[in-house]
Order: structure tokens, then sequence, then C-alpha cells
């Protein structure tokens, strides 16, 4: 099995004894063959592990630091036959000044040792009585330990093959103003690993958890945290073996805080994902002139890259917020984007009528309550949006009569425009036979409609809202030059399953039941471009899905091929583990070549969109978000599916 640029990491709070090295090191050594047997590559333990943190003027005992010593040895020795990098904590006394250190060692050798820079010494903190800053000794670059000299101070450890660079800080440095970290990000490192022993007050816990997602998106990297248990002296602290997983600002895992029990948490950071959001960040990349250290580097290389029993959660719906808690905050937001981009456009035009088009489908529909909402927020009489709904071959009773039902609760102007005899006009004019439903058959109508919204706002000088969103634009499902265009495009960067959550979030909280009874009905009808006719029922013929594939699929292959640059091969991958439950391999595999086939093709479309706000990661807009040539070939792209 490939690894698709994922690594398995590790963070563990092992149950210890304070001042018993020989206890800790043998829980810790337990630990780490378990971690190996799960596949993990990289584990990270607590500040002074070893020793433990609380020793207080024990650290002055030779006998102490010796037997840490010992128990590193044991450690190295237990360990060989694993293929884990293991950092651990231990006060490492060189030249009569003590430090306290990271050791990182692998398959039984240690790789390097790194000191802790900032030294707490204030409120319940006194490290300065036992050690020493590193900073005092940057110009030491390496060490002796049992004989051998091993690299010390500002290291990157690098996996070529994986494209895996590791850095590493401790506890206090990440609470600084200027954290090692971010030196060791601008300078290549894509994974920070920080042991730590952070006592708990009240709360610290959350600003601790904040601080250090903060500090994974600021450096847009993996983050493995690993805190003190609550076996650590309780004389006047706490400590609650708090472990954490963060990636690029995201919290993948987290520990059950105050067990009693040793404790380890995994979870696969993305490396590609990372590397990728690096190379577009230009400044990023740009932050290297501020970095003045030189960092040694140290090739390392594990014995396999394969992943096995991959559980990171991948989520089927990328675009829809999933946290419960923030569901109301995350949709108005969207709305308040929405309806200031289309205000800023009314005020500046100083027009006060705005033309939509309403199908009783979901986008304009969305795009309908948009416009509503930013004629409630001018001030301006919502009669002034001209809704005109223009029944044509393929329109059902289901979606005409929710869109009349809809224009009216929303107290809008109401036009009626049947489009069918304008539409055999241009047929007969340009000699199409109307029994043909071909392209010619549905873009007629689409173009009619359009032609129609312009005219009506030239007419009464009003603005023409757009409705298309981002997965019709992504797969080119749309007219060229008929719902393709508008004069502002409030559902541009709104994908399609982000549609469908955000109008039945306005459902669920308007205070009007009529209005709620005809958005959930549109919910419940099948997306529809209607430009074919009904079946022998009246019913929608023509499913969207069926043609082009469903939403949810596509919606997930814009957020990976296209928000995270991923290789076809890597987002078939994620899309098989999102959705094993629901979909094969084959019809994930097909929908995503299809994807590909059709992003390459409709480029043009995309390149002359009109305006519209950026709401979410993913924007199309030529003027900004997406520079890509018309006539550029897929065949790279699917050829490897």
């Amino acid at each position: 099995m490939l690894n698709y640029g994922f690594i398995k990491v590790a963070a563990s709070s092992p149950k210890l004894k304070v001042a018993n090295p020989v206890y800790n090191a043998n829980e810790i050594k337990n630990i780490i063959l378990e971690a190996d047997k799960n596949k993990a590559k990289i584990i990270v333990f607590p500040e002074l592990s070893i020793t433990g943190y609380t020793c207080g003027d024990l650290f002055a005992q030779k006998k102490l630091i010796d037997e840490s010593l010992s128990s590193l040895k044991m450690l190295l020795e237990e360990t060989k036959e694993t293929d884990i990098l293991c950092a651990v904590g231990m006060p490492i006394l060189i030249n009569h000044i003590l430090l306290n250190c990271a050791v990182l060692f692998k398959s039984g050798k240690i790789l390097a040792v790194v000191p802790k820079m900032y030294i707490p010494n204030y409120k319940e903190f006194y490290e300065k009585r036992w050690f020493t800053s590193g900073f005092e000794v940057e110009h030491i670059k390496e060490i002796n330990l049992f004989g051998e000299k091993v690299p010390f101070g500002n290291v990157i450890l690098e996996d070529s093959e994986l494209d895996l660079k590791i850095g590493v800080e401790i506890c206090e440095d990440v609470w600084a103003p200027i954290p090692p970290s971010s030196f060791l990000c601008v300078n290549g490192a894509n994974i920070i690993l920080n042991l730590s022993a952070s006592n708990e007050v009240v709360a610290k816990s959350d600003y601790r958890r904040e601080l250090i997602k903060g500090q994974s998106a600021r450096c847009i990297s993996g983050y493995i945290y690993a805190s003190s248990s609550v076996h650590e002296s309780t004389t006047d602290l706490v400590f609650s073996g708090d472990l954490l997983v963060c990636e690029n600002g995201s919290l993948l895992n987290s520990s059950e805080r105050f067990n009693r029990e040793s404790q380890t948490i995994y979870s696969f950071i993305d490396i590609d994902r990372l590397n990728s959001e690096r190379q577009v960040n230009k400044s990023f990349i740009d932050s290297l002139r501020v970095s003045k250290i030189d960092f040694t580097s140290i090739p390392i290389k594990f014995k396999s890259h394969t992943i096995d029993n991959f559980d990171r959660f991948i989520h089927p719906t990328p675009f829809i917020p999933s946290n419960k808690q923030e569901i109301d905050i995350r949709c108005k937001e969207i709305f308040n984007i929405q309806v200031a981009g289309l205000a800023k456009r009314f005020e500046h035009t100083t027009l006060k009528k705005a033309v939509i088009g309403i199908s009783g489908g979901l986008d304009s529909t969305l795009a309908l309550l948009v416009t509503y909402k930013t004629f409630k927020t001018l001030n301006i009489p919502t009669e002034n949006i001209i809704a005109i709904t223009m029944p044509g071959f393929g329109t059902t009773d289901r979606t005409y009569t929710n869109a009349i039902n809809l224009i009216k609760s929303l107290n809008c102007s109401l036009q009626e425009i049947n489009i069918k005899d304008s539409c055999l006009q241009h047929f007969k004019d340009i000699g199409h036979d109307a029994s043909i439903h071909d392209l010619t058959y549905e873009n007629t109508q689409a173009r009619e409609r359009t032609q129609i919204l312009m005219d009506i706002a030239n007419k009464i000088g009003g603005i023409v809202v757009g409705t298309g969103d981002l997965s019709e634009l992504a797969l080119g499902w749309c007219t060229y030059n008929g719902d393709h265009m508008s004069i502002y495009a409030v559902n541009a960067s709104i994908p399609k399953t982000l549609v469908k959550f955000l109008v039945n979030w306005y459902a669920e909280n308007t205070q009007d039941k009529t209005t709620k009874d005809i958005l959930i009905d549109i919910l419940e009808t099948p997306i529809s471009p209607e430009l074919l006719p009904p079946d022998k029922e009246g019913n929608i013929k023509q499913k969207t899905e069926d043609a082009v594939g469903p939403y949810e699929l596509h919606d997930f292959f814009i957020y990976y091929a296209i928000r995270y640059n991923m290789p076809p091969e890597k987002v078939l991958f994620l899309a098989e583990n999102a959705f094993k439950n629901k979909y094969a391999k084959e019809y994930i595999k097909k929908w995503l070549t299809v994807f590909y086939k059709r992003f390459f093709t409709q480029q043009f479309k995309r390149s002359c969109l009109p305006d519209g706000p950026k709401v979410g990661s993913v924007c199309f807009s030529p003027r900004g978000d997406l520079r890509m040539p018309s006539d550029a070939d897929s065949y790279i792209w699917i050829q490897t599916l």
C-alpha cells in the first residue's frame, strides 16, 4: 500500500515515578514497542520524561543524571529493532552546564539532542535554578554520548523520500513571542515535536490547545505535543497528560486529560498537503529572509513508508461545517459575505432594483434569499426585487409552483414569462428541428432566459443577480452566455453541497412557516436544469446527477484536487475512505475521470466569469484565484486513474 503522503505519528504521556529513571524508561520502552507494532513512525514523550519534570533540586544530584543516561542506554538497546523515531526528554550535562533536552533516537541510534531555549522563571516556574538556556550553548554543534559524536542544537531531521522534515521545541519555547518552531518551519521543517510539562490551572487547557493549533496554522505544519501526566509531583502543581496532534490549524486528535494510566494517541499527518500549502503561500516563503539561523540537516530513513489501517477521518462533505456548535456562526458568516458583496454593488451603481430568474431549484433559491437579505440590509423595499419565473419545455408543476410561492412568500415582485414561443421562433430562425432534444434545444432555453433577464434589467434600471454555483462552474455545467452570465454572481464560490446546506439552515431558522415549507420541498426536489420535457407523469426526467455524477463526489474532488492540488490517485484514495460505506471504488473512479475531463475542457467558461464574492477556500475567479489556460490537456491527470 502506498503512503499517499501520510505519516502515522503518536504522542504519549506515560505513568512515571518522580526521580526514578529506571521505572520511567521501562514504561517508555513498552510504549515505544507498542507504537512500533501499530506502525507509527514518530512518537513524542513529555519534557524530562525519563526523570520526571518535578524533581526540583534533585537535578543537582549526580546520581539522577547518571541513572538517566543509563536508562537512555537501555532504551536504545531495547528499541534497536524498531522503525520509529522517538523523542524523549531528559537532563543532559555538558561542561558542568545542565540542559533540559530532547533526545531523538531511532533503531538504537541517537540522531540528535536539542536543548530547551526559553527557560521559564516566573510565577510557578523556576527552571533557571537548575537549567541553562540553549541560547547559551549555541556554539556547541555536537556532543559526546556513549562514545559517539551526536549532533546538538539547531537541527532538522530529514527523510528525503517522504519529503519529511522534523524540528523540535520544548514546552515554553512555543509560548515565546517568536517560537523556535517558526524558524524551524521557514527553514523546511514540516512537523514539529514538542516535549512539554504544562501544568493545569482553570481554562489553561483551552488556551494551550488554541496556541498549538494556531502555531501549526501559522507554520503550515504538523505539530505533535506531549505533556506530563498526573503522576508528576503535586507538591504545588498538577499536570494532566495533555496530548495533541494538530495539522495546519486543525486538531486531528487529543487525549483524555487526567487519565491515571499511560496514554498514547495516534494520527496520520498529511505531509503532501502541508507542502502544497507552503508552495502556494508566498508569504511563508518570503519569511526565509528574517531567518538568520543555521540548521544542521540530519538524514533519517524509515524501513517502510506504507500505511496500514488508515483511520484518519476524511469528511465526505468538506465544504459543510462539521462542528454543530459553529453551524449558526458559519452560515451567518457566509450569508453576510454574500450580502456584503451584493450590497456594495448596489451602493456603487446607485441602482435600487434587482432582477433574478427563479426556477424553483436550489441555486436560484439561495440567490433570492441573499438578495432578499441584501435589500433588508439596505432598507430597499423587497418589492424592488423583480423575480421572474420563465417556464420552458422542461418545467414541471412542482418547480413552477415552488418558484411562484417562494417569490410571493418573500414579498418580491413576480413576473412570469413563458419562453416556449420565443424558443420555437428561434428554432425556426436557425433551422433547428424542435423535436431534436440536443444541446441546441437545451441551450436555446438557457440563453433566452438570460436575454430576458438582461433586457428587463436594462428596462427598469436593475442588476441581474446570478444564481450559478461553484460546482457547476467546475464541471462547466452551465450554458455559455446563458445562465453562465449575470451582473453579480452571489453563488459563484458556493459549492452545491453547501448551497443545499445553506437553504436548509435558512428553512430551519425562518419564522415564516410558509417559506419554510416551500424551502423544504425545494430541498427534496431532484437537481435539474429542466431543459428536457418531463416524463409521462409530469415529473422531472432530466436529473443532473445522472448525467455528471453525484455533486457530493464532485465537491469532494474540488476540495482536494483544486484546493489542495492533490494528485488523482490520492484524491481517489481519500474519496474511497470518505465514501467507503456508500460508493464502490470503480464508481468513484468513473466520476473522478469525468471531473478531470470536464474541469479541463470547460475552463473557457471560467475565464470570463462575472464578478462575485469569494466566500470559502475555493474560488474560480479569473481575476485572482484560478489562472488556468483554457487549452490545458487533462491526459496526465486521467492516465493514472
